[in-house]
């Protein structure tokens, strides 16, 4: 699916019914790598995930002012894990960089983490976005902080917010990934599984102004609980081979 012309960064940008952020969101994303890499040196794939409202067309229409977009759609729903996986494999740039299409998450900061990862040492395979000051619902911090908490203890993965979007890795890294839904809540641990570092960089959180969550605080739970045990049985399984090197003939 990747297409030709590399470029110096992928954006990707999972949407379901986000029609009164998206553009908005893709010009902000725009304007802000635009800044860092020129107007030719990037690109911006968003991945509708099957949108019942009107987030596709007007990401269509938008397409017209923004030469760096892409616009993909899903047939189906299949969930964030499975936009940001159709993104990942139809960019063309080894640098990659994740935010939601709710608009909640700055596109400065993204332009700032891919900066992180470019100059990051090979072995590093992601820098996680931290969200400082949080926007949400007393309730839903809460949820997030218990989960976070029981996660980190149990994968140690050292991360203390997998929950925000804003994620910048390697493209080769993720597709060396184990794929499952739901998989998004632990790249950090996933990343490290397959032996490289992940830094962390604190982002702002923005209040959402239009749509509505996709997810509840029970939905998070059970997620939590279904698919933990299985993250800490593929990492139990793993066996890293040490460096490897080619012989010669």
């Amino acid at each position: 699916m990747a297409s030709p012309n590399p470029v110096a960064v992928s954006v990707i940008v999972p949407v379901h019914n986000e029609e009164g952020a998206c553009v908005q969101v893709a010009r902000e994303i725009v304007e802000a790598f635009s800044k860092v890499y020129g107007t030719d040196s990037f690109e911006v794939v968003f991945v509708d995930d099957s949108s019942s409202d009107n987030s596709l067309a007007r990401l269509n229409a938008a397409m017209t002012d923004m030469p760096q977009m892409r616009v993909l759609h899903h047939a189906k729903n299949v969930g964030k894990s499975g936009a940001i996986r159709t993104g990942v494999l139809a960019a063309r740039s080894d640098i990659v960089v994740t935010l939601d299409g709710d608009g909640q998450n700055p596109a400065d900061d993204a332009a700032r983490m891919t900066r992180v990862l470019s100059a990051a040492p090979d072995d590093i395979g992601m820098v996680a976005g931290i969200r400082r000051n949080r926007q949400d619902k007393l309730s839903k911090k809460w949820a997030s902080r218990w989960a976070n908490g029981i996660r980190k203890a149990l994968l140690n993965d050292g991360c203390d917010d997998t929950g925000c979007g804003l994620k910048a890795f390697r493209r080769e890294v993720f597709l060396r990934l184990p794929y499952f839904d739901q998989m998004h809540r632990y790249l950090p641990s996933l990343v490290a599984r397959e032996g490289y570092g992940v830094l962390s960089e604190p982002v702002d959180d923005r209040l959402r102004t239009t749509g509505q969550s996709k997810y509840t605080n029970i939905g998070r739970l059970a997620v939590a609980l279904s698919d933990l045990p299985g993250v800490m049985w593929l990492n139990s399984r793993y066996r890293k081979p040490g460096k490897v090197t080619e012989t010669g003939r």
